[in-house]
């Protein structure tokens, strides 16, 4: 693990100490109806700091000096003595999960309720600089995570799955933010900025730390002085500002937030001269919106809303990369293309080539460890046929596109899998891009080339007495970027992926021309940008892989008309062997060749935008096809 921000690697013995000294376990959880619902606040909560309900009617409390765990009829049933301004909580099958900063030493608490008793989990980092927020998060894997900010704005995004705690990435947060939360429905984490508003960020731990304004102050928005407090809800957010005299409540649109409902203290009879907090909660089939009247030290109901019907959509499965490979030997955006060489007599022996482009071509074997490193400058995308037939011999052949002096790269393969660079191409071309080789039946091979501008070039590929040289025999016009390519050689079919319209289609042989046709277009389901293409050649039918980059997925697609669609997927966390998920993937390859154990259907290559647990750079992700055919049920 490394260096930490504000976390040392060990609890202090002292702090853990006094810390289960203010332990009083009271009695077990008697069983309850989990299906109980609840009508209103009871007047045992009204008089807490902070509060959540229970999926089994028990009540979570939070009073001055103490945690308690309820009954529904106010049985108190543990308690810990504690210093803290509010928490947070998240429920599994049998089991919750409650957070807070505990006020005297600054540091993070996750409390395990079980049973009705509380346990500490005492195997979280102590804070090394003081937290100002902390909150949960369950991602769509249903792994727990747990977001801590300093009030530096100095944040981290830790795991807490197994018997440890794992950093799952930084984050650089506003300074003395007063409280965070997460809606896991949206992934959405809020923080909100003292003085200035609540910010939205991504919580997925594969995204970038980009933010949005959900609701700021005057002028920037409709805020008095700031957010005085916040809360989640089934229908987005609802803000209280500083003044205490406005609750807004906020959703996403395509380009940010939009303020949907707003309450004010001109208009609602009940609402608290003094207030300090605000709770959201659902009873009775509405939504019921509290404040807490700091003078009286009670939660007051000022309004309700009816809920919303919840929307079906597409549930995507989360499948578990197998293995990863060492990481780029630069930071930043380096990792592009991933292409795959089998080896003709063991097939564990296989490479996978990755293109890096800051550096050059590396060559991986299939448990991810890097054999080869060739500098040859700036490459973007790399493609590899095998058992080419030439004039004068056979061979494996990798291409790639050099953005230094715009060439083609030719590389060969040996049988031992070992790369070497042996000829280069001018293209011609202003900024080349994408690329993808073309293997005809009648042999020899071609190339497919293209520029950021939309222009597609078609090289032939010739050798001679060993040397290499090509020929250009056409070119395609899209209307804006392109990048990913890929080709059906058994049936001469080319599909090129435009980033920001979809998935083209033509013919491949240059003899047989035919029109582009948009075959997958970029909308609910493709997400631009659309980056990588690949084809699996299966035993019942060959599927057509897009990397869908603006939602993080990969989609299928049959390869042939209507081009049907089978469904998409994500990469999340591999726990057992401390690998991320995948995200932004630039390009992907897939073999449905059998590379043995673990991958015996095929393996599909993804590049990785973010590396993460913990933070690092870009790698390439390895996940067996098995997976896939069993979670979109492909025959």
């Amino acid at each position: 693990m490394q260096n930490l921000i504000f976390f040392q690697t060990q609890w202090r013995r002292a702090v853990q100490a006094s810390v289960l000294a203010g332990f009083a376990l009271i009695s077990n959880f008697a069983s309850a109806n989990p299906s109980t619902q609840v009508k209103q606040l009871p007047d045992f909560v009204k008089s807490s700091l902070d509060f959540r309900s229970l999926a089994n009617g028990d009540w979570l409390v939070l009073d001055k000096k103490t945690l308690r765990l309820l009954s529904p009829t106010g049985m108190e049933r543990a308690n810990m003595k504690v210093r803290a301004k509010h928490f947070d909580l998240r429920e599994n099958n049998d089991h919750a999960l409650a957070v807070l900063i505990n006020s005297d030493t600054q540091n993070a608490l996750p409390i395990r309720i079980q049973q009705g008793q509380f346990q500490l989990q005492t195997n979280l980092p102590v804070a090394t600089a003081a937290l100002d927020a902390s909150c949960l998060f369950r991602d769509q894997q249903q792994l727990m995570h747990l977001f801590l900010i300093a009030k530096s704005g100095h944040a981290q995004q830790w795991l807490l799955e197994g018997s440890q705690p794992r950093l799952v990435r930084n984050l650089a947060l506003p300074a003395n933010a007063k409280s965070c939360e997460v809606d896991d429905q949206t992934e959405t984490l809020f923080v909100n900025e003292e003085d200035f508003g609540v910010w939205a960020y991504s919580a997925q731990s594969e995204s970038s730390a980009a933010r949005q304004a959900v609701q700021l102050r005057q002028p920037h928005g409709q805020l008095q002085q700031g957010a005085q407090a916040m809360h989640v809800f089934s229908s987005g957010i609802a803000v209280l500002d500083e003044a205490g005299k406005n609750i807004f409540l906020s959703a996403p649109i395509k380009q940010g937030w939009k303020i949907t409902k707003h309450f004010s203290n001109k208009k609602l009879a009940a609402w608290p001269q003094q207030t300090g907090n605000l709770r959201a909660l659902e009873l009775g089939g509405k939504t019921n919106f509290y404040l807490r009247d700091d003078n009286k030290k009670t939660w007051m109901h000022v309004t309700s809303l009816s809920r919303k019907k919840e929307t079906s959509q597409e549930i995507i499965p989360v499948l578990i990369p197998q293995a990863q490979t060492e990481e780029m030997q630069r930071l930043g955006d380096a990792a592009d293309d991933p292409a795959i060489w089998r080896h003709p007599v063991d097939s564990q022996l296989s490479r996978v080539l990755g293109t890096n482009k800051k550096q050059g071509l590396l060559v991986y074997d299939l448990q991810g460890k890097q054999t080869q490193l060739l500098e040859v400058g700036r490459l973007n995308n790399v493609d590899v046929r095998q058992q080419i037939q030439w004039h004068d011999g056979v061979s494996d052949i990798a291409i790639a596109t050099q953005r230094d002096d715009l060439s083609l790269v030719i590389f060969d393969i040996d049988s031992r899998g070992t790369v070497s660079e042996v000829s280069r191409i001018a293209t011609g071309l202003e900024n080349i891009y994408g690329t993808c080789l073309y293997q005809p039946n009648h042999g020899g091979l071609e190339a497919f080339v293209n520029d950021k501008d939309g222009l597609v070039q078609h090289w032939r590929i010739e050798r001679k007495n060993g040397t290499y040289q090509g020929t250009k025999l056409r070119q395609l016009k899209l209307a804006t970027q392109p990048e990913g390519c890929v080709v059906d050689d058994k049936n001469a079919r080319l599909f090129i992926g435009e980033e920001k319209r979809g998935v083209w289609l033509t013919n491949a042989d240059a003899t047989q021309a035919s029109p582009l046709k948009l075959i997958a277009k970029v909308g609910d389901r493709l997400h631009a940008d659309v980056e990588g293409l690949a084809l699996y050649h299966g035993k019942r039918a060959t599927y057509l892989i897009v990397s869908s980059q603006g939602d993080n997925s990969y989609i299928i697609y049959d390869a042939q008309a209507p081009f049907r669609y089978r469904g998409k997927f994500r990469l999340g966390f591999n726990i057992e062997k401390d690998i991320d998920g995948s995200s932004e993937t630039d390009g992907l390859e897939v073999s449905s060749a059998n590379f043995g154990t673990n991958y015996e259907d095929g393996i599909l290559i993804v590049q990785d935008g973010h590396k993460r647990l913990p933070d690092g750079a870009q790698n390439f992700k390895y996940l067996d096809w098995k997976q896939i055919a069993k979670a979109l049920q492909l025959p």
